[in-house]
């Protein structure tokens, strides 16, 4: 069945070498009970880590199946631990956690059949603790936790059972017990290959093969036992793809992650508060932008605002030139300009308004009915004045809310008088509600008929500015020339004094704002990023500290089949698992904080569906790019040093 020719293996330690095997020849055939004896030293450990494919030889060949397994890769040796060999610890090493079954079941995983729960129940019923399935090993005696062991090295129906020590933490009557175990198993064809040091033991097996100083010095037989069943014919089984599934993966990290609970909660702290602060300064950042882009929206679209500039360049004195100034009659030349859609003229002061004993300091505006769809005012409540009150001069007003709340006390304002420098006005609209507006009509603020303001209540003979709204985005450059061209014209001024029409494009304004905007929550987003990356070196540390940790369940893995790619997944997940539970925390945190801030300070707060997308890539991403290193780490851990490790 297996054969070692000249098998030598030599450790070294710095400038320390120790030769453990020395030219080492042996022949086990198919069906033997072999135990190996000899003293601490004596090389024994080290030849069945060879001989259970934990270990590869210094030189030599290891024939197995026909086939030579001396120089085969990890992998390799892997796939044949897997699917044909089984391995019993001294020290038993059930994985902590998890239950009897589920330990049993451990293997199936690797091997591509975790659907064969059965199983398990079956090789528990085997080993005499179908009942004790759901019991954790922590419950169980040590002579259960080893017939667990064998049950589970078992479960892939091996060809070769390696047994270190099995009864050497056992107490009489459970070593009776699992000796027995093996010895039935030798009976009904199984091959056994076991370490002891202790005669007793090893004379429960057929052939004793006794090693001292790495060499073999005895080799001796007796009676075979009588074979329940007739010897089959073995065959290599060929390598075939097979590891954990996805989803196994998940249940492990799952169970590994709770198992611990302080020491996750801990680990997801720096991801959680990383996140939150993530979603709550977009959130913040996100909320100012679409308050200052509802604010530019009052502007309205396409707006240009012409003004009364320097008119230094004029050879007429300040005294008698009024060619910069704008008037009404201005509005109809440049209502006839090309691309302009919408015009309005516009005189401000501030004025005291009053409602019986209530009165309010305010800022009044005096425009024309257009000035309404240019800045999105249409009123929420009664109606805008229209031509008919432009040409009459008549003494209407809309006002905002605050004058609403000041003088009328939340009632319905619609139709009742109020003053404006003690003239009786009468109340027709209620604009809507904007808060802070830039340029006018807020909500502290009454608009009432341009030509009231000017010759009523005001007594201004020019317009402050004159608003144009340009039809088409593409048209405002060449409207802008246009304007000007016609203004300068209008009022006999030359090119030399351009600089008395000043004409303002709100579109660039409102660039400059939108860009300030993003800027700043970039700002806030990068900032709150920079928590997540730290929260990522925390987990980084944790994940290396449990690669430590658990460095002897890693190399129990590896025993009974797990491959370093199946080692580097787990962890990988885990950690992955760990980021993003911590992350979905992180977002309900964020949320919340959100909503606290927008009530507490009345600031407006937005938590988009891309800023809770972002942050959850964000923490999936933080477990890859930090989970990376420790589940390399463990994955290229070494089986038997991890077996060994304390």
């Amino acid at each position: 069945m297996l054969e070692l020719k000249h098998i030598n293996k030599t450790y070294t330690n710095g400038k320390i070498s120790f030769q453990a095997l020395k030219d080492i020849n042996l022949t086990i055939r198919q069906g033997e009970f072999v135990a190996i004896m000899g003293a601490s030293g004596s090389g024994k450990s080290t030849l069945l880590h060879i001989l259970g494919f934990l270990d590869n030889p210094e030189n030599g060949e290891y024939i197995f199946l026909n086939k030579n397994v001396a120089r085969m890769n990890t992998q390799q040796l892997c796939h044949i631990r897997r699917h044909m060999a089984g391995f019993v610890f001294q020290q038993f090493h059930l994985l902590p956690g998890i239950n009897a079954l589920d330990n049993v079941n451990v293997p199936l995983i690797y091997a591509g059949r975790s659907k064969n729960k059965q199983l398990g129940l079956a090789r528990l019923a085997s080993v005499g603790l179908a009942e004790r399935a759901d019991h954790n090993p922590n419950e169980m005696s040590g002579g259960e936790r080893q017939r667990v062991a064998i049950a589970r090295a078992l479960i892939n129906d091996p060809v070769i059972l390696f047994a270190d020590e099995p009864t050497g933490n056992l107490d009489t009557k459970s070593e009776e017990e699992v000796l027995q175990i093996i010895k039935d198993l030798n009976r009904q064809g199984m091959t056994i290959v076991m370490v002891t040091h202790e005669k007793e033991i090893a004379g429960q097996a057929e052939r004793i093969i006794t090693m001292r100083d790495g060499c073999i010095i005895s080799d001796t037989s007796r009676a075979q036992t009588a074979r329940t069943e007739a010897a089959q014919e073995l065959a290599f089984v060929e390598q075939k793809h097979a590891g954990a599934e996805i989803f196994d993966h998940l249940r492990q990290a799952w169970r590994s992650i709770t198992a611990n609970k302080l020491r996750t909660l801990l680990s997801m702290l720096g991801i959680l508060i990383g996140v939150a602060a993530v979603i709550t300064m977009l959130a913040i950042g996100k909320g100012a932008t679409r308050s200052i882009e509802a604010n530019l929206s009052n502007l309205g679209s396409n707006l240009l605002m012409i003004r009364q500039g320097s008119n230094r360049n004029s050879s007429i004195s300040l005294g008698t030139a009024a060619y910069s100034r704008l008037t009404l009659a201005n509005l109809n030349e440049l209502s006839a300009v090309k691309n302009i859609a919408r015009v309005s003229g516009q005189v401000t002061g501030r004025a005291q308004v009053a409602k019986d004993s209530a009165n309010w300091n305010t800022t009044v505006y005096g425009v024309l009915p257009a000035y309404a769809p240019m800045h999105n005012s249409q009123p929420v409540s009664g109606r805008f004045f229209g031509r008919q009150e432009i040409q009459e001069r008549q003494r209407v007003a809309v006002i905002g809310s605050t004058i609403v709340e000041k003088l009328f006390a939340n009632q319905n304002p619609i139709g009742q008088t109020m003053k404006i420098n003690k003239q009786n006005f009468t109340v027709i609209g209620v604009l809507p509600t904007k808060g802070f507006a830039m340029g006018s009509g807020g909500d502290d603020s009454v608009i009432i008929p341009l030509t009231t303001a000017m010759y009523r209540t005001m007594g201004k003979k020019y317009l402050d500015m004159i608003e144009a709204e340009i039809d088409a985005p593409e048209n405002i450059a060449a409207a802008k020339t246009a304007i000007k061209e016609k203004l300068l014209r209008t009022q006999s001024l030359t090119e030399a004094d351009e600089a008395a029409i000043d004409i303002r494009d709100m579109s660039e304004i409102q660039d400059a704002i939108k860009a300030t905007s993003s800027t700043m929550s970039i700002l806030l987003g990068s900032v709150a990023a920079i928590a997540l990356l730290v929260g990522g070196i925390g987990i980084m540390n944790i994940m290396l500290v449990s690669v430590t940790e658990r460095t002897r369940e890693i190399g129990v893995r590896k025993a009974i089949g797990a491959s370093q790619r199946d080692i580097m997944a787990q962890f990988l997940i885990e950690a992955v698992v760990l980021t993003s539970c911590g992350g979905l925390l992180g977002i309900a945190l964020g949320w919340v904080a959100s909503f606290v801030i927008a009530r507490v300070l009345s600031w407006e707060t937005y938590v988009s569906l891309s800023s809770i997308l972002l942050s959850a890539g964000f923490s999936i991403a933080v477990g890859l790019l930090f989970g990376l290193m420790p589940a390399r780490q463990a994955a290229n851990l070494n089986t038997i040093e991890a077996l060994r490790y304390e």
